[in-house]
């Protein structure tokens, strides 16, 4: 028993600087591989690359869902009132005078006066003379019945006017017939001042004719209308 235990003494004595050496050498070369590989990672920075040219642009995504809506912001202040000064607005003007069976003969004169208030500058004279006319003479002759304002005939841009001419006839017809017939004398007038206006309806005589034997208003209604209008 005793020379057993010897035995494994000796040989523990004569193994273990053997198994220290083998571990030591282990040791050794673990730490070698080490420095080698912090050696080989630690190596210098080189100098920086061309920058790259910039990719194709990429395709849209898809649109994403829509967001809340916000909050209701704060009240704005109170503006200032501004107010605009508009035109005012046309307003009708318009007159008539009638007479009932003027019977007027004269052949040269004022026939009939209407007296209008005319509102703007800026605007036109319309009249208007209604009633029964007639010329009657033995040889060619020619009457003019014409408007005047505040005695003076329209210059914008002419005179408001009708005339009437009759030729003196043949053997076969009596050139001294006496016709009457209901006829007009219309037109506008510009350049007028505001304020009252004596529109008047004459007659008279036309150029390079004798006057003849005139009548106006024989036994009907005879009427002037004056109206005011825009421009």
């Amino acid at each position: 028993m005793a020379t057993k235990l010897t035995q494994l003494l000796l040989c523990f004595w004569i193994t273990l600087p053997f198994c220290i050496s083998e571990k030591v050498k282990e040791r050794s070369a673990r730490q070698r591989d080490a420095e080698f590989t912090d050696r080989h990672q630690s190596c210098m920075q080189g100098v920086p690359g061309v920058q790259g040219r910039d990719g194709n642009p990429g395709m849209n995504g898809i649109p994403g869902t829509p967001g809340i809506p916000g909050r209701d912001g704060l009240k704005g202040e109170k503006g200032e009132c501004v107010t605009e000064r508009l035109e005012d607005p046309w307003k009708p003007n318009f007159k008539q005078c009638a007479w009932n069976s003027l019977n007027y003969g004269i052949d040269l004169g004022k026939i009939a006066e209407c007296t209008f208030t005319k509102q703007r500058s800026d605007s036109a004279l319309r009249v208007l003379f209604s009633g029964s006319l007639r010329l009657k003479c033995k040889t060619a002759c020619c009457q003019r019945w014409y408007f005047t304002f505040n005695g003076a005939e329209c210059t914008g841009p002419l005179p408001i006017e009708s005339i009437i001419y009759l030729d003196q006839g043949s053997p076969e017809l009596n050139s001294t017939i006496n016709i009457h017939r209901t006829s007009t004398v219309e037109g506008l007038c510009d350049g007028i001042q505001a304020g009252l206006v004596d529109v008047g309806i004459w007659v008279g005589t036309c150029a390079d004719y004798p006057r003849g034997d005139a009548s106006t208003g024989w036994n009907s209604v005879s009427r002037v209308i004056i109206e005011e209008l825009p421009k």
